[in-house]
């Protein structure tokens, strides 16, 4: 009886975000050696193979957003039977914004081998040359499209406290940053981050109402917006306190010891220990 092939592996391949040269030697090797090659776009990735030197003998797919969920079961199926599959997008780490999380997904359903190429990323690299804050950061990818959802998603953001990170298409960046300053307030600080590792890099940095008045005037080339974090609301310890006494007053009356009950409510609350202590026995 003729055993199962053993399952092949899907290697999801990070490309130059602008630069060829900062292909890896890895993303060369992986190109010239994969059975099946899932492209964004083809002829970019032509491009590609001939400006790394690389002779693509596996097979070429298309692989974008338009036929993905269709493309993902003929790519799980090839991976079974023992191919190698590489998947690259235009730019960047595939599925970051890009076509690759529904493969992904199967894949892994399918009890098939992930892996990646590491390389660059606009997100990271953005972060890095913003000068704000990087040591807590979210990604939020594209805002919506319409203007009363973007409206709304800038809103629900206004409070996130980490530095965050936006893609978005050049004839929409003046419109983006207007919704985020109404929402985060004009002097929030942020970047645009314009043509990474391209010729005509450019790090603009400003509040958000100084790069939307900039932006008016048209922006061209691939954008990463970095925007701050919302700050630290002031704490008023004094009330927050006075809000815990009638509670710690109902433990004690119950039988718990003072001490052992403001313990308690300072660890989830985060208020000082001593102040509820305190502020029970001034109250009494």
């Amino acid at each position: 009886m003729a055993s199962s092939p053993e399952p092949g592996v899907l290697v999801l391949a990070a490309t130059p975000i602008g630069n060829p040269g900062d292909a890896s030697p890895r993303l060369a090797a992986e190109l010239a050696a994969a059975s099946v090659v899932a492209a964004e776009d083809t002829r970019r990735l032509r491009r590609l193979g001939a400006a790394l030197g690389v002779e693509l003998t596996g097979e070429i797919v298309s692989f974008h957003e338009h036929n993905e969920a269709a493309r993902a079961a003929d790519l799980v199926a090839r991976l079974r039977a023992g191919s190698r599959v590489v998947v690259v997008t235009d730019a960047g780490m595939p599925s970051v914004s890009d076509p690759g999380y529904r493969l992904v997904a199967a894949a892994v359903a399918a009890g098939i081998r992930v892996t990646s190429i590491p390389g660059p990323s606009a997100v990271l690299m953005a972060l890095a040359v913003s000068g704000l804050p990087v040591d807590r950061f979210c990604f939020e990818g594209f805002l919506p499209r319409k203007a009363g959802e973007r409206a709304r998603a800038a809103a629900a953001l206004a409070a996130e406290p980490r530095t965050l990170v936006f893609f978005e298409a050049p004839h929409r960046i003046a419109a983006t940053l207007t919704a985020l300053a109404t929402a985060f307030g004009p002097e929030r600080p942020a970047a645009v981050c314009r043509e990474l590792t391209k010729t005509y890099e450019e790090v603009r940095r400003g509040s958000l109402a100084e790069l939307a008045d900039w932006a008016g005037d048209g922006v061209k080339g691939e954008i990463t917006l970095v925007v701050a974090g919302a700050p630290p609301v002031a704490r008023d310890e004094a009330s927050d306190v006075a809000r815990q006494l009638d509670g710690i007053r109902d433990r004690v009356a119950a039988g718990e010891r003072l001490k052992v009950v403001c313990a308690d409510v300072a660890a989830t609350t985060g208020l000082s220990k001593k102040a509820l202590y305190d502020a029970v026995i001034a109250a009494r």
